[in-house]
């Protein structure tokens, strides 16, 4: 460093090597005018003047967080001010990792379901859906599976049923959404929905669908299980006469073998794996507690069931 006129002075070495940057990088920012020389001397090499060590420092941090040289010059020159410039830079971050989420989303469902490009290529077009697309897709699907959106009933399900990604979900969140949306536009997943929602509404056409038979199995069957009481047991004997008689008294109709044929056709429905993941995604997305799935309860009940003669 040396001195002119009183103002100390840096050639392109020193100035680097006061910053913490290589001679490279001084002389790329000289070169695109974001740090200016001082002057040159007669055999032409480089000066700095003492604010070029600020502003050198300036423009390190305003890179390191991302923003581009156009960006740079501006706030180095006073053109724009940096909040105003981390503003902009933040929305588009925000884009940016709003874009990640979904690629990293889409990879690893992708990856844990050893998925084929076919199936790659649907989950990526669903992650990238608007707002707009995935309400419709979500409604196309509920149509479907519980009736026209015109009755009480099929809105008090729609509310318990529609996913509602946020405006900035998670990872997890768009795995959920991803996967959930791709379980909708399943037929077969379509159609165990429908017969559910028609078995039930044909037996109760003003209750909420799984309360009678599913909620009285969970309620007599989990104090069972509790005590590790066996499906093949007396007290599984009474557990299946009580919820079949029961069921039976709800629809007015007897306790006979058609019933219970046809409480085990609904409750093996009930207990399908794909809905219980629908529900689970569902949650997920939604920011919802993990729904109590009552797995072991209709397993044991239904093994019950096939096991208890009727008289």
């Amino acid at each position: 460093m040396v001195r002119m006129q009183g103002e100390a002075t840096y050639s392109i070495g020193e100035l680097a090597d006061t910053a913490g940057v290589t001679v490279k990088a001084v002389r790329f920012y000289t070169n695109h005018g974001i740090l200016p020389e001082s002057h040159r001397t007669a055999s032409g090499h480089r000066r700095y003047g003492p604010s070029a060590v600020a502003r050198l420092a300036l423009v390190r941090t305003l890179r390191d967080l991302g923003l581009d040289l156009a960006t740079v010059r501006r706030i180095v020159d006073r053109e724009t001010t940096p909040a105003e410039a981390a503003a902009a830079h933040a929305d588009a971050v925000a884009v940016q990792m709003r874009v990640l989420r979904l690629r990293h989303a889409v990879l690893t469902t992708a990856a844990r379901r050893d998925s084929t490009p076919e199936e790659l290529e649907l989950m990526h077009r669903l992650a990238r859906l608007s707002t707009a697309e995935r309400d419709e897709l979500v409604t196309d699907f509920l149509d479907h599976a519980f009736g026209a959106p015109d009755s009480p009933l099929p809105r008090v399900l729609r509310r318990s049923l529609t996913p509602e990604l946020p405006d900035d979900p998670t990872s997890e969140q768009l795995a959920a959404w991803v996967e959930l949306a791709e379980l909708t536009q399943d037929d077969a997943f379509r159609a165990l929905m429908r017969s559910l929602f028609n078995d039930h509404m044909a037996d109760h056409p003003t209750s909420p669908p799984r309360k009678h038979a599913v909620g009285l199995v969970t309620e007599t069957v989990r104090p069972l299980l509790a005590a590790d009481v066996p499906p093949g047991s007396p007290q599984a004997t009474a557990a299946v006469t009580h919820v079949a008689t029961a069921y039976a008294a709800s629809l007015d109709v007897p306790d006979d073998p058609s019933l219970r044929t046809r409480l085990a056709a609904y409750l093996t429905a009930a207990n399908d794996p794909r809905r219980e993941r629908y529900l689970t995604l569902l949650a997920t997305v939604n920011g919802w507690s993990p729904p109590d799935h009552p797995r072991q309860e209709l397993t044991w009940f239904l093994t019950a069931l096939r096991r208890v003669p009727h008289a």
